[in-house]
């Protein structure tokens, strides 16, 4: 069973007890090309540590495990709410730090909180590839 949200984007999330040790690179595209997601879909992986307090790791289509997904931790929190998994301020654990995510009920507005790294930097030269 998994819990379909669009964050304008499509994201499946699946809720389990153990996910550190999952196989993303052969689970991930199972989820991400199924007949089921003609348009493909991010997958989360998720783990319910307490009702403030998750574990994600997340599949995004196109670019396979990383370590982060703002989209993502904001479908997993709409997902967990719905569920009844958890209130509304979410602590998230990935593998590329923790986010905060708290969905306000009154405006109905998604709010993110977390740091911002640059983890690469590079040049691509672009002769070549403009036509005039």
């Amino acid at each position: 069973r998994v819990a379909g949200v669009s964050m304008g984007n499509p994201h499946c999330v699946i809720f389990e007890d153990a996910i550190d040790g999952l196989d993303l690179a052969a689970i991930g595209p199972r989820f991400e090309y199924a007949a089921e997601f003609p348009e493909r879909v991010n997958t989360e992986f998720v783990r319910v540590v307490n009702r403030t307090t998750l574990r994600m790791r997340v599949w995004e289509r196109g670019s396979g495990e990383t370590w982060a997904c703002g989209t993502g931790a904001c479908a997993t929190t709409v997902a967990c709410i719905l569920n009844g998994r958890t209130g509304r301020n979410i602590k998230l654990h990935l593998d590329g730090g923790d986010l905060e995510v708290r969905w306000d009920e009154a405006s109905g507005h998604l709010y993110m909180t977390g740091p911002a790294e640059t983890v690469f930097t590079g040049d691509y030269p672009l002769e070549g590839m403009l036509h005039e």
